[in-house]
């Protein structure tokens, strides 16, 4: 449900996808490539459609490029196939955010910010108001938001691998939907491509 065509046109010409066509660009062995050399890159080295599809889901962007099916317009015997597409790419999109690597999700990022929030208050209370007499509580406190921050990310954690699981189970149906009702005349899947971001336009 990704378009191959339409990644190989983001990361040449959308800014947000620089760091990607550099590494392009390197395994080109020059600085001008085209979308053709981009989609071959892309075929030899799987790692620059994950870094692109990765950057996507960290700035809430899909994966997903195609568009729900309009089902006033499929065969009375198609419609019960396309609504369960319809709802399932609702839901994917929903826990697309899932398929990132917790390690980098942003999830973990705001966890250890607000610990380092923390750490900084405690140094605050205990340095600069002169609290050294309560020093052992305000450590104790911080000692306890340690425990319930990993406890919160462990918890986290484990939500990113569940739905990750649910999100590839999904998808593979929905794939295997969408090319049943293409073989049976019902859908052209690529009148459901959608070639162009809106975010990025």
């Amino acid at each position: 449900m990704i378009h191959l065509q339409r990644v190989a046109n983001e990361i040449k010409n959308i800014g947000l996808y620089d760091l990607v066509l550099q590494d392009v660009q390197k395994i080109a062995g020059t600085t001008k490539v085209t979308e053709d050399q981009i989609l071959e890159i892309m075929a030899q080295e799987p790692q620059i459609l994950e870094d692109y599809k990765q950057i996507n889901i960290e700035y809430n962007l899909s994966n997903i490029h195609i568009r729900d099916i309009d089902t006033s317009n499929v065969d009375e015997s198609c419609k019960k196939e396309a609504d369960e597409i319809n709802s399932n790419l609702e839901h994917l999109r929903e826990i697309e955010k899932y398929t990132l690597d917790f390690e980098q999700s942003s999830t973990l990022v705001i966890i250890f910010s607000i610990e380092f929030f923390v750490l900084f208050s405690v140094q605050y209370f205990i340095v600069l108001m002169d609290l050294k007499e309560w020093q052992i509580l305000i450590y104790s406190i911080f000692a306890s938001s340690i425990a319930v921050a990993y406890w919160y990310a462990k918890k986290e954690q484990k939500k990113y691998a569940v739905n990750s699981k649910i999100y590839e189970e999904k998808y593979a149906k929905t794939v295997e939907l969408i090319e049943k009702l293409q073989e049976k005349g019902c859908i052209k899947k690529s009148d459901l491509i959608i070639a162009t971001c809106e975010e990025h336009v």
